[in-house]
């Protein structure tokens, strides 16, 4: 009998289009499946709350998927470095399978584990199975990462049709048994507080339910995605990303049924797939991304200190509806809106002139999607200090982006109940609501629902005072 081969899962928690199993599989060897927990790899960047909770239950799906084909789940806690050594010996593997991750303390970790292995005399193999395009094969004229989208997504383009995905194998041979840690002991679900009871209503993770999703939005809402995208109280979303983070779906997947359709609202999705990759192409060519402002002269940006400005923005009780339901719909759902994303991200950093750091490491925490490249891309664009940033006097008017893209409140209504009552006309703006339509919809400002926090007229020409100081250095 041939020596085992490991696969290593770790963002590609999916038997269909995973080009390690498949290339494992292909070998014919026994096959010793693992996944390991390195949070000490990841240091800070280890996977917050809602991602654990994700994690825990893909993981429990992945494991019953492949016991249908032959094989077990491994699970192992702990360094990689040296966890991957100890299956080696354990095992008599001669080879090693993973896909590649992107993240800068995955990237010198694993560069690390491939010389050591390779110089012990094993087969390693790793692929590409998260990304469309490979970051070193798009760049700019003069070899370089793009920092502007346009031109990027253009070259992605030119650069031709990402690879076709590939099925599931058909069986797979199992390896020697070697012992596994219990799931449960990984303590990945929350405790205090408890807020799964939300994500457990709103979420299935899986790669099933992923290739679920992916055909229903391809047959139903794909069709009208360029106008109903930007509104949060509709359901004009794919809702994939979670399942893309962690890989139960993969971008070439992706990108082949929605091309199918041939149509300007697939196209016009498949420029959202190319934001979710030109992050990634930015984080890699970019590995401070997380920490540091691609403009250096944020370095030097007067932001505020303000705890309490941060509570009431992270709580949901900043007294502006549209900001207010999109906090609350992450803590409750481990989601938000994009649309709400850049309203709240907007009024972190403009209206309270807090770090967009603040921001991020809270949605970090609290987003079932959070992806580091996504992450820290999003918030520098929003705080105008990354590529392809918004101009520094770009400030979202919370009231007016509520009544441009939830007109009729539906979905502040939904997260924000004390205001459920309020007629359309105010509850974007409730404190410019007649007392007799507050009392009717039981609103008392200052009491059940908060006032404004900040002034945002003042606070847009403060913000835009603090931006021109360090643009015009």
């Amino acid at each position: 009998m041939s020596a085992p081969a490991i696969v290593w899962f770790r963002h590609d928690l999916r038997l269909a289009d995973n080009p390690a199993l498949s290339a494992a599989a292909a070998s014919g060897a026994p096959m010793v499946v693992l996944f390991i927990l390195d949070d000490e790899a990841a240091g800070d960047w280890r996977p917050g709350g809602a991602s654990r909770w994700w994690l825990h239950h893909s993981l429990s799906d992945l494991a019953k998927d492949l016991s249908k084909l032959g094989a077990s789940l491994h699970l192992r806690r702990g360094s990689a470095e040296l966890i991957l050594p100890g299956v080696v010996a354990e095992t008599g593997a001669g080879s090693i399978y993973w896909n590649r991750i992107y993240e800068p303390w995955a990237v010198r970790r694993d560069a690390a584990i491939k010389a050591n292995l390779r110089a012990q005399g094993l087969r390693v193999e790793s692929f590409n199975a998260s990304l469309l395009f490979e970051p070193s094969g798009i760049h700019n004229s003069e070899g370089a990462a793009f920092r502007v989208f346009t031109p990027f997504w253009r070259a992605c383009l030119a650069a031709g049709a990402p690879a076709a995905p590939l099925e599931k194998p058909a069986k797979l041979n199992a390896g020697p048994p070697i012992h596994t840690e219990r799931l449960d002991d990984w303590r990945l679900l929350p405790t205090k507080p408890d807020w799964a009871e939300g994500l457990r209503e709103t979420w299935t993770p899986g790669e099933g339910e992923a290739r679920r999703k992916l055909e229903a939005f391809t047959h139903g809402a794909l069709q009208d995605y360029r106008d109903a995208r930007d509104f949060p109280g509709e359901e004009g979303v794919s809702r994939l990303s979670p399942h893309l983070r962690w890989g139960e779906i993969g971008p070439r997947q992706i990108w082949s049924a929605v091309n199918e359709k041939r149509s300007a609202d697939g196209a016009a999705y498949l420029r959202q797939i190319g934001w979710r990759e030109f992050s990634h192409h930015l984080l890699f060519a970019k590995p401070e991304l997380p920490n540091r402002p691609m403009d250096k002269r944020f370095e030097r940006f007067p932001w505020a200190k303000d705890h309490d400005a941060f509570a009431a923005w992270s709580e949901g009780k900043t007294g502006y509806p549209i900001v207010d339901a999109g906090m609350r719909q992450l803590w409750r759902t481990g989601y938000m809106h994009n649309r709400a994303r850049l309203v709240a991200g907007s009024f972190l950093v403009k209206d309270l002139l807090l770090p967009w750091q603040e921001g991020e490491r809270w949605f970090w925490d609290t987003l079932v999607d959070a992806d580091l490249g996504n992450n820290s891309a999003s918030w520098q664009w929003v705080a105008g200090c990354g590529a392809d940033a918004a101009p520094y006097f770009r400030v979202f008017n919370p009231v007016l982006q509520g009544e441009k893209f939830d007109r009729d409140g539906d979905y502040v209504r939904r997260y924000v109940l004390e205001l459920a009552g309020l007629d359309a006309r105010y509850i974007h703006r409730p404190w410019d609501a007649p007392e007799e339509a507050l009392r009717k919809a039981g609103v008392r400002l200052g009491e059940t629902y908060p006032r404004p926090i900040v002034d945002h007229e003042k606070a847009r020409a403060r913000a835009r005072a603090a931006y021109a100081s360090i643009k015009s250095e």
